[in-house]
């Protein structure tokens, strides 16, 4: 029994020593591998991390914007790392982007180069026809009467300069014509008078002739009283121009008071185009600008008018500015009322930096152009930010953020910029993820 006992003992110690010995090299043989792992690792790591040291982080969205710290854009698009070596996303650059050539067939970009033009351009308006203020007349005695004879009695109708229109009768102008009329019989029957008497005839006979001449007596009918004597029962009044009866109140036999209108009459040979300019086409109109006037009724016609006041009031719901220009209508083919198309033709004569008006992205806050880098097979094209100017028909002026002769896209830049947005919102996402 203590001999096997004895035997089981020694196994026991020789098992433990065995354990012992073996532990201690598999835990040095362990540690041996880790180490020359860790050297492995860390000399095959070494590059990799020179090769990715982070220089800044830049605008997810292509912006000119970079920081040295991670942070987020107003859309709440974290800043997207670039490290050293990554030459597309380092700051000359981080606003370039980048297409294939069969990217940029597919899209159908077109480009032109920036050149300097004299911006000519052709404002259009609506306007209508209205008669010169100036060239309206209205007849309207200063002394009650009655229409005794109506000579002219439709409005529309031509009348010349001078031609008797109505008569009327006023016992107030009898009693006056009648008073004028003795007062020169006396100065003619007082001519061996005393100087004292005559000159008390004079100024009554005065008197007379200043109250007719007040009430629109013409001339004419003064010298005809005075040499006749005799007064008459009615007096003629007469077209002060030659026009139309645009207005008439008179009637026959009708009784009138002083200052009543009973005739307007019109001149047309020279008429006005009223007309109502765009606020943002205002600030090129000038006085003294030529226009070309259309006429729906007469589409073989044109006409030209000149511009003569730009009136200073804007019209807040239609943001429009009326403005006046004079026109010629000798052949009264232009009546009042009569709808016009108007080309007024502005602009510089002075040579600017022009890009196609399709060349600008308008966001409304800013202007963007997209300019091609190196040639047209590189594929290459950068976002500029441009101040635009005057602007015509085709083009804008550029006065500042572009030289002349760069290429700009004039086709597919909508296109481009989506892409490239698109672009870098993914860019963005991955960001976040990581």
């Amino acid at each position: 029994m203590s001999k096997n006992l004895s035997i089981t003992m020694s196994v026991l110690v020789v098992a433990g020593a065995a354990g012992l010995v073996g532990n201690w090299w598999g835990a040095h043989h362990a540690a041996g591998t880790s180490a020359g792992m860790e050297t492995s690792t860390a000399m095959s790591a070494s590059p990799a991390a020179k090769e990715r040291k982070l220089r800044f982080y830049r605008n997810p969205m292509g912006l000119a914007d970079t920081s040295s710290t991670p942070k987020k854009d107003p859309m709440g698009m974290d800043y997207i790392a670039v490290y050293e070596g990554e030459e597309e996303d380092s700051p000359a650059n981080a606003k370039q982007l980048k297409f294939s050539a069969e990217k940029i067939q597919k899209m159908g970009v077109r480009t032109e180069v920036a050149a300097l033009r004299v911006l000519d351009k052709t404002v259009h308006a609506a306007g209508r026809i209205e008669p010169d203020e100036r060239r309206s007349f209205t007849i309207a005695p200063k002394f009650e009467g009655y229409v005794e004879k109506l000579l002219v009695n439709a409005t529309g109708q031509a009348v010349a300069r001078g031609q008797l229109l109505f008569e009327a009768y006023s016992p107030e102008l009898v009693a006056a014509q009648r008073e004028y009329a003795i007062a020169t019989q006396g100065v003619r029957a007082m001519a061996q008078a005393g100087p004292e008497a005559q000159k008390s005839m004079q100024q009554l006979a005065d008197a007379s002739l200043v109250r007719l001449r007040n009430w629109d007596v013409s001339e004419e009918q003064v010298k005809e009283l005075a040499a006749s004597g005799s007064s008459k029962r009615t007096l003629g009044f007469l077209s002060p121009v030659s026009g139309i009866v645009t207005e008439k109140k008179a009637v026959q036999g009708m009784r009138f008071m002083p200052g009543d209108a009973l005739y307007q009459v019109t001149d047309l040979s020279s008429v006005w185009v009223m007309a109502d300019v765009a606020e943002q086409d205002i600030g090129a109109v000038k006085t003294g600008a030529r226009a070309t006037v259309k006429i729906n009724a007469y589409p073989d016609k044109t006409f030209t008018a000149a511009l003569t006041t730009v009136y200073p009031t804007l019209n807040a719901e239609t943001r429009t500015v009326p403005v006046r220009l004079e026109l010629a209508n000798p052949g009264g083919l232009l009546k009042p009322g009569m709808f016009a198309e108007l080309e007024l033709a502005v602009g510089n004569k002075a040579r600017v930096l022009t890009v196609p008006v399709s060349a600008v992205i308008d966001s409304g806050a800013r202007q963007m152009l997209l300019v091609q880098l190196g040639g047209a097979k590189d594929g290459r094209f950068e976002p500029r930010e441009v101040k635009i100017g005057a602007r015509s028909e085709n083009y804008l002026e550029v006065l500042s953020g572009l030289r002349e002769g760069e290429p700009v896209v004039t086709s597919a830049n909508f296109l481009i910029d989506a892409e490239s947005n698109l672009k870098a919102a993914i860019a963005g996402f991955g960001t976040q993820g990581k």
